[in-house]
Order: structure tokens, then C-alpha cells, then sequence
């Protein structure tokens, strides 16, 4: 069995697998171990949506602009469907419609528009009549995660040159070595992404950049019987997504919302509804952190998700069909990347926005490791 290989990625949820293809495109010969037999993370139990809009000004933006078009390129080659576009962010409250308007002025809004009146009605029955208006952004995409992540891997694997190496767990690595439960692998490159695991590789740093671990809620509602004309935000993402902190008038509405929805806020639950190729809804979501997330979805905060689904669309009693709780590194940083040692990278998204963002990551990545120039949307100035 060959174990030298140019680069070794190690984790093969969204951060390890663009890693993995960042460095092939690089003419990297590249294996990634992961201790899995198969994706169970973070990675697939999310919405599959890739968010540009809202994004934080400046390089986490232009990552997802970025990232985006990569999606594009492989879900076509990859045959991945790639179910919705764009976004809908409705709102119901007037300082959340003023936020909008200031939103869509900035330079952050390029290419959205505020939709109100017969364009708004339009969307009707699907939305309920009292939304006043809505951000219509044309920028992202959307695939089904637990479906997507294994497609891409087989294709990294089949057609890309990609070798995986599965349940094998890593429990050390150094310069050009890493050492496994199967034995040691060697390489002159190493990028280890460990998702929510803090306490195996490089814990110093975990501990350094204050990473834990948030526990999130997600939901799937059965087909509501219309067809969702873009993925769903409510006024809760206003205050939860950190691009809209361009808007002047966002500390107004954040205290309509503590007084109206603070139990909401207290939970972190804001809105996402996406859809299904079965017309099922994927909703979520909230969150909560600890060092050790406790496994238990209390059902209080289900009912506060459901009913923040009702308040936008007209689903006024929601059959849920499926639930489950995702887990990943949440910290003050949007994501970092540090070098331990030489020749290894510890690349860690602590901000739950790795699949909007994850391939361009992994090609700013690999291209300091060999010493390239970094890619356009690096350089680009904010």
C-alpha cells in the first residue's frame, strides 16, 4: 500500500475534501484519511446551502462568492443536483424592512433587490400576507448535503486521483508524518481538519483560540404541498448573519426582538427553510454551546423553530418527519489557519459557514504551502 503521497489531508468532511481538491488541481498526488467509513458530521447535517448574502464584509464575502462558483463547477461534473438558487429574506416588522433598504444600498447588496408590494404578493400563498417585504438575493446555490458530500467524495476518488484511506483515526502528526491506527503515512504536505474533534491534534491551539462546540437543531417538514421560490430567511437572521451589521439601523430591530422573540434569540434560533427534490422542507435553526454539547433536543426549542417557520410561510401546523442535532467548532474567528510545524497546516472553519466557504479556503491553502500566489478573491481589497 503506497503511504508517501504529495499531500495528506486529514478529515474528510467540506474542509478536508476542498482541500483535497484544491491540492489535486494543484498536480498534488493527494490521499485523505478520515476515521469514518463515511460522512456523519456537520457536513451533511446541514441545509446544503451555500450563503453569500449576509456574509461578513470582506474576505469571508468574497470566500463564499468564491466558494459558490466552485459548488458550480463541481456539482455539474460531479452530477449533483443542485436543487434551489438564491435567497428570500422576509421580513414582518418595519425595522427589519429598514434594515433591508440599508442592507441593499451598501456595497453588500450588489446584485439583490427588495421585493414589496405586487412583486412580494406574487409569492403568495407561500408566504404569509403580513411579510411586508423581502431581500431577493440571486447569489447562492443550494444541494442536499447527505447527499452531495458522498458524491463528491466518490468523484474526488474516481475521476480526480483522490485516495481515501477510511476508518483509520490519526492520532499524531508532525513534519512529513502522520500516524495512524493503521500505521504511518508520510508527505511532503499536511492539512489537518478536524471539524468538532478539539482535543486530539494540536488541543494547545483549540484551547489558545478559545474554539468549543456548538450543538445546532434541524428539522425536515413534510411537503407543504407548494414550492418554495427561493431558500427562507426571517428578521431573526438579520441580527444572526454578520453582514447586515452594515446596516445603521440594526440595534433597532435587535431590541424589537428581545422584546417580542427573546427566548428565540436565547436559543440562537433565526430561520432557514430550503427544499427538498421530494418537496420536503429542511428547517432549522438553533444554537447552543459547550465544550461537550449534551445529545438531547429539547422539544421547547423545536416548537420555537416551528413556529418562526409558520410565522413566515403558510404551513400553520408543520409535520415534522425527521430531527436531528449537528455539531461544529464555533470560536471568535470566522475560521483560521495555522502552521505547527513546517510543512503542516491546521485549517479550522469555527463559524459554521464551512460549505459556503470551504473550497476557497482550501485553495488559499495549498497555494501558501507551495508558495504560490493567492487566489484573485484573496488579493481582492475589501
Amino acid at each position: 500500500m503506497t503511504r508517501h503521497f504529495d499531500c495528506l489531508v486529514v478529515g474528510a468532511g467540506i474542509i478536508g475534501l476542498a482541500h483535497a481538491l484544491a491540492a489535486v488541481r494543484a498536480g498534488l498526488r493527494t490521499a485523505v484519511i478520515d476515521r469514518d467509513d463515511r460522512a456523519v458530521g456537520a457536513s451533511i447535517r446541514n441545509f446544503g446551502f451555500i450563503t453569500v448574502t449576509g456574509q461578513p464584509e470582506g474576505i469571508t464575502w468574497r470566500r463564499a462568492l468564491r466558494s459558490r462558483d466552485v459548488w458550480a463547477e463541481v456539482c455539474a461534473a460531479a452530477d449533483i443536483p443542485i436543487l434551489q438558487r438564491g435567497l428570500l429574506m422576509c421580513v414582518r416588522r418595519p425595522e427589519a424592512l429598514t434594515v433591508l433598504e440599508e442592507f441593499a444600498a451598501s456595497p453588500m447588496g450588489a446584485g439583490c433587490r427588495i421585493l414589496r408590494g405586487n412583486a412580494l404578493s406574487g409569492h403568495q400563498p407561500v408566504l404569509r400576507a403580513d411579510q411586508i417585504a423581502a431581500l431577493e438575493s440571486p447569489h447562492e446555490l443550494r444541494v442536499e448535503s447527505r447527499e452531495a458530500i458522498p458524491s463528491l467524495t466518490a468523484w474526488l476518488a474516481a475521476t480526480q486521483g483522490v485516495t481515501l484511506f477510511i476508518n483509520t483515526a490519526v492520532h499524531a502528526v508532525d513534519t512529513g508524518v502522520v500516524e495512524t491506527t493503521k500505521g504511518r503515512f508520510t508527505a511532503d504536505h499536511i492539512v489537518v481538519c478536524p471539524g468538532p474533534d478539539l482535543t486530539t491534534l494540536f488541543p494547545a491551539v483549540m484551547v489558545r483560540r478559545s474554539v468549543t462546540l456548538c450543538k445546532l437543531h434541524m428539522l425536515r417538514v413534510a411537503n407543504p404541498g407548494f414550492t418554495l421560490p427561493a431558500p427562507i430567511m426571517s428578521d431573526l437572521g438579520l441580527v444572526r448573519y454578520l453582514g447586515y451589521a452594515v446596516a445603521p439601523s440594526l440595534p433597532a430591530l435587535r431590541v424589537r426582538l428581545e422584546s417580542e422573540q427573546r427566548d428565540w434569540l436565547n436559543d440562537g434560533i433565526h430561520l432557514i427553510a430550503v427544499q427538498s427534490a421530494d418537496g420536503s422542507l429542511v428547517v432549522g435553526d438553533s444554537h447552543h454551546y459547550a465544550p461537550t454539547p449534551d445529545p438531547f433536543q429539547p422539544r421547547a426549542v423545536d416548537d420555537r423553530i416551528l413556529a418562526e417557520l409558520s410565522a413566515v410561510l403558510s404551513i400553520p401546523a408543520p409535520d415534522v418527519i425527521e430531527r436531528w442535532t449537528g455539531i461544529y467548532p464555533s470560536g471568535p474567528d470566522v475560521a483560521f489557519r495555522e502552521a505547527p510545524m513546517t510543512g503542516v497546516r491546521l485549517v479550522m472553519v469555527t463559524s459554521g459557514t464551512g460549505a459556503s466557504t470551504g473550497f476557497a479556503i482550501g485553495e488559499e491553502t495549498i497555494a501558501e504551502m507551495l508558495g504560490r500566489p493567492m487566489p484573485a478573491h484573496q488579493q481582492e481589497q475589501a
